[in-house]
């Protein structure tokens, strides 16, 4: 029995606790387990929202079931302890920053407006209560703590052969998965939350965005340089400056007078949009929205709390052009928070009744022809609440679903996921046609079931560059593999080499967007296209994004195989031997799919005093692709800006030709890159569908396995050629 003291939130070290053990323990599927702490056994178990639908006991445990948490109380937490052999790496967490490997690190789930964050930030803006082990023979287990309360995942104790969580609330039913590999781990969480719906073909393309492209001339403006320049891109995106007021679902009238006539003309260069859509709502009783909102009773409900002043001056709010709405006097027992437009009101999305009828919103507004929603501030974030959000005390009407009626402190955490829910909903209503796609800051473990994410409001650093990598890879490993960071970075203005290996770096990440804030230190920010930093780095940008186009048959094989199986889209790159322990803590290089490893140069990366991390074992043979070439680089002919690239020995890839947009022409013909194996042989694999729509739920699609061998495929397509490049 473990003898390790704990150590309690102020710091102070306490007797050994006395733990208990759930010793039966439900199977509740292959490799599947369910634990509780039998003092709570007698309460009644509240539904999980991470879980696609809440799992049913199959059998009691097998006899050689290793992982067994152990529970107690200390200091009004709830605690958990699981034992981890030694040598056991960890990953996972979600969303956090800094290193790949969590062993040593203290995070806490409570999802946080982190502007400019850091890897000593305890909360970010997503809460994943999960943990992956790796132990040194490869074999895995991961746990969730079944909680949405606010829980720190103590990986850095002093009881250093344990994974902590400390829990407010109840005390949480723990999950255990074992499997004999991490993919194997990984693909099981993925039966328990399901896993990430196809998006359309266009939301793999690059995405340009900035706080904020106003007037609209400005916007068809960019689209026209990004075209005259052939420079690759698909979507642009319009933050709240769009609004009028700030007001959500409105548009300003002398800005973006004609909303519908704007997304006309994109459409016809070749571009989608994605428009912001924050939960605050102007709590002005002439605002449509929120008059609605109130008649009805859709939005949370406050307890008495006093007020903490403000994270933006008004000063800054009007440098920023913001004009604030004061609360109005007859709210009754509304809560009211200040975020762009003034006081607002928040929806509570924790009811059914309210998700209906914010999903009926989006109708007439998407029916301007926008494609994508981005919803930000859903933390939610709040500039006058305590630590920038809703007090905890706030109350929630939720439906048994989620656990019925309770206070901000036990939905908190889910509030972003049960937004996104409920905007999917509503754009899949209002255009049941062709495929959603949802952006959201603010998530839980789970919610990728409903939208794609960013690393959040990152700054123009080094530090944050190489952070993209093992942050993306954690949210993979977390059942989210649809994530990217703002390229370039957020805050701070950006270097051209900064710009420049960043654009290498996020152009191989699943989600690729550009993004910049409107100003700093009190000036307005410089601009922040591909073009932007000279032709040396406008160059570089063209060809990193030449390199993902012509991926774009083997990313989006890679997003099938992520909507079947729960496999990231971006791997570890010990995912290619969970045995060679060299590999567990290489985060300047990671894998896309299981047959080519991207390796950033650690120079580029602005850590020269790094040594260079370990290569995968095997034969990995490097390649480039061209806008019309594509094989092993020439000496000379390398970008020093732009990650390498390596084919796994026996493997082969489709790649397409080089385009400006997804929509520019069919992918056509498909250029099979081959790695050949000891006996002449490389294997692949291609998924195709129309790129949008659900057909592909009617078996619309195509899926191929193929082999390479010489000037030889069997790869047969309805349509299109067949090229094949063999690296020596």
């Amino acid at each position: 029995m473990p003898r390790a003291t704990l150590q309690s939130r102020n710091g102070a070290m306490s007797l050994p606790p006395r733990w208990r053990y759930d010793h039966r323990g439900l199977l509740f599927g292959d490799g599947i387990a369910r634990f509780r702490d039998p003092a709570w056994a007698s309460a009644p178990l509240p539904p999980f929202p991470g879980f696609v639908e809440q799992p049913t006991p199959q059998s009691p445990l097998p006899t050689p079931w290793t992982v067994r948490p152990a529970f107690t109380d200390h200091g009004g937490e709830r605690i958990v302890r699981v034992e981890i052999a030694p040598g056991t790496s960890l990953y996972g967490t979600g969303e956090q920053a800094g290193a790949l490997i969590r062993n040593g690190t203290r995070k806490v789930c409570w999802n946080t407006d982190a502007f400019g964050y850091h890897d000593k930030t305890r909360s970010l803006y997503q809460s994943h209560p999960w943990v992956l082990a790796v132990r040194p023979d490869g074999t895995a287990f991961g746990v969730i703590c079944e909680t949405t309360w606010r829980c720190e995942l103590d990986l850095a104790s002093s009881d250093t052969r344990a994974i902590l969580f400390r829990c407010d609330g109840p005390s949480p039913a723990v999950t255990v998965i074992e499997g004999a590999s991490p993919q194997e781990v990984v693909q099981r969480l993925s039966v328990l939350t399901g896993t990430m719906p196809m998006p359309p073909l266009w939301a793999l393309g690059y995405q340009q965005c900035r706080w904020s492209y106003e007037p609209a001339d400005r916007v068809r403006g960019l689209a026209r340089e990004f075209r005259e320049r052939r420079i690759p891109c698909d979507v642009i995106w319009l933050d709240i400056d769009y609004m009028e007021r700030f007001r959500c679902f409105t548009f300003d009238p002398d800005k973006f007078p004609d909303p519908a006539g704007l997304n006309t003309d994109l459409h016809a260069m070749g571009f989608r949009t994605v428009w912001m859509i924050d939960p605050g709502l102007a709590a002005d009783p002439e605002y449509a929205v929120y008059k609605e909102g109130k008649a009805s009773g859709r939005f949370v409900r406050a307890k008495s709390h006093e007020r903490v002043s403000s994270t933006i001056s008004d000063e800054m709010a009007a440098n920023w052009g913001l004009k604030w709405v004061e609360a109005p006097r007859d709210g009754g027992d509304e809560y009211y928070g200040r975020v762009w437009p003034g006081a607002c009101a928040f929806p509570d999305f924790t009811k059914k009744s309210t998700r209906q009828w914010w999903a009926g919103l989006y109708r007439n507004y998407v029916a301007t022809g926008i494609d994508g929603v981005w919803n930000d501030m859903n933390e939610p974030a709040v500039f006058d609440g305590p630590h920038k959000t809703m007090p905890t005390d706030n109350f929630h009407e939720a439906d048994e679903e989620l656990g019925g009626p309770g206070s901000h402190a036990r939905y908190h955490n889910i509030y972003g996921m049960e937004m996104v829910r409920a905007t999917r909903e509503g754009i899949m209503a209002a255009k049941p046609d062709v495929r959603p796609f949802v952006l959201t800051r603010a998530n839980f473990l789970g919610g990728h079931r409903y939208a794609a994410t960013w690393t959040g409001d990152n700054q123009a650093e080094w530090r944050h560059l190489r952070w993209s990598i093992p942050m993306v890879l954690n949210l993979g490993l977390s059942g989210q593999p649809f994530s990217g960071p703002d390229i370039g970075g957020f805050g701070n203005p950006s270097t051209p080499e900064m710009f420049a290996v960043w654009m290498g770096v996020g152009a191989l990440l699943p989600f690729a967007r550009g993004h910049k804030i409107k100003d700093w230190d009190g000036k307005p920010m410089p601009d922040h296209e591909p073009w932007s930093f000279g032709p040396i780095v406008e160059e570089t940008c063209r060809r990193a994004l030449v390199r993902r186009y012509r991926l774009l048959p083997y990313l989006y094989t890679l997003f099938d195989e992520a909507s079947r199986t729960g496999m990231p889209i971006c791997r570890p790159a010990f995912f290619a031997d969970p045995t060679d322990v060299r590999l567990r803590s290489v985060e300047n290089a990671f894998l896309l799919g299981g047959d080519v490893l991207v390796v950033c140069g650690l120079d580029t990366l602005g850590d020269l005093d790094a040594s260079p991390s370990p290569m995968p074992k095997g034969v990995w043979r490097e390649f480039e692709i061209g806008e019309r070439g594509v094989g092993a680089p020439k000496d000379g002919e390398r970008d020093p800006w732009l990650p390498r690239m390596y084919l796994r020995h026996g493997a082969a890839i489709a790649l397409g030709p080089a385009m400006l947009h997804t929509g520019e022409k069919p992918m056509d013909p498909i250029t099979l890159l081959a790695s050949p194996d000891d006996a002449g042989v490389a294997r692949g694999t291609l998924y195709e569908d129309s790129g949008d729509g659900y057909g592909y739920t009617r078996g619309e699609y195509r899926r191929s396995a193929f082999e390479v061998k010489g000037d030889a495929t069997t790869l047969v397509r309805d349509r299109g050629g067949v090229e094949i490049v063999t690296l020596a």
